[in-house]
């Protein structure tokens, strides 16, 4: 279940300006602060979003990360065995074979 944060609108309750409160996506926000009763509403908070830091982890999940090196030259830093370490533009035999990691 979703935790949502909230912020006392008055001044705030011994318990902080801030608290967290777990409810379904369903649920209407609070009105009300569950421990003391005063006015609050609710905040936009930072999420945590995880995302593949290294490119052996970007091609394990099946991603072809390029990186520019040259006009017209890219580097493959997610290749696969059988495919060209760099791509060159006009050169449609180095382009990565998509067909090793998209399927039906």
């Amino acid at each position: 279940m979703p935790v949502y944060e909230y912020e006392h609108m008055a001044t705030p309750c011994k318990l902080g300006h801030k608290f967290e409160f777990e409810q379904s996506m369903n649920d209407k926000p609070l009105k009300k602060c569950p421990q003391c009763g005063s006015p609050v509403r609710k905040i936009i908070s930072r999420i945590n979003i995880s995302c593949p830091k290294t490119d052996g982890e970007l091609r394990d999940l099946g991603f072809t990360k390029l990186v520019r090196r040259d006009d017209g030259v890219y580097e493959n830093v997610t290749a696969r065995e059988g495919d060209s370490r760099y791509m060159t533009a006009g050169n449609p035999e180095t382009i990565p074979d998509l067909s090793k990691t998209i399927s039906d």
